[in-house]
């Protein structure tokens, strides 16, 4: 199974932490947030991973190299200087991760990190995607998606927030411009555009399997939030 960690968003909300350093590259308890990723990823047996990326591309390279020394190959994939959003990256990712194989991947964000077992990620999904959610963080109070029994609807009585992690069929990809529609960006080259509403509309046949993870998580999307993490994990 090859994976896909999301790297090249901006970091607005970061600066000036991210004015010379990509969000993913940020450390914490001494190591970058995707290195954690990448631990967790080559325990879990997989062996190829893309970094897909955009701001300050040319410091993941450099950072991480080949990654030969967990004992993967990483390959990058390179949006531009603006970046293709979550749905755009991952279709522009396809060819490297194997879709034309049609064989199921792990997507991570590249900016949070959590305590979760990767482990338990299914190899094969029941449907299109199966993802991982969290408890409702206090910056998010209302939730993404809700979860009955291990199916993932788009709205419920108990909405959950997405985690970022998750595993998907290049299936969920094949109809994105019919779903998409007109958004802006779709008619760039690349495309841009959003992966929620192929989730959503996956989720509206039942296509979307899911889990709740009781344990730590952060989305460190703030530098006051990367600061209490490395203080917890150091602690």
């Amino acid at each position: 199974m090859n994976a896909l960690i999301f790297a090249a968003g901006l970091g607005e909300r970061m600066r000036p932490l991210t004015d010379h350093t990509p969000k993913p590259l940020l450390q914490v308890a001494g190591r970058p947030l995707i290195v954690w990723h990448l631990e967790k990823l080559a325990a879990l047996g997989v062996r190829e991973v893309v970094v897909n990326t955009s701001w300050l591309a040319d410091q993941f390279p450099h950072a991480l190299g080949d990654g030969s020394r967990w004992g993967l190959r990483i390959r990058y994939s390179f949006e531009g200087p603006t970046p293709l959003e979550t749905g755009g990256g991952m279709w522009h990712a396809l060819s490297l991760l194997g879709a034309d194989r049609g064989h199921p991947f792990i997507a991570v964000n590249g900016d949070v990190w959590t305590d979760y077992d990767f482990r338990q990620l299914p190899r094969e999904p029941r449907g299109d995607a199966h993802l991982v959610l969290v408890d409702n963080p206090v910056q998010h109070p209302t939730g993404d998606f809700a979860l009955d029994g291990d199916t993932v609807r788009s709205d419920g009585p108990a909405r959950l927030t997405f985690s970022g992690i998750g595993v998907y069929r290049p299936a969920l990809l094949d109809r994105w411009r019919s779903v998409i529609g007109d958004a802006p960006g779709v008619d760039a080259s690349p495309p841009r555009f959003k992966l929620a509403p192929l989730l959503r509309a996956a989720m509206a046949t039942g296509r979307v399997t899911g889990e709740h993870h009781h344990g730590e998580w952060t989305d460190v999307g703030t530098p006051q939030r990367l600061a209490e993490l490395d203080t917890r994990l150091r602690g």
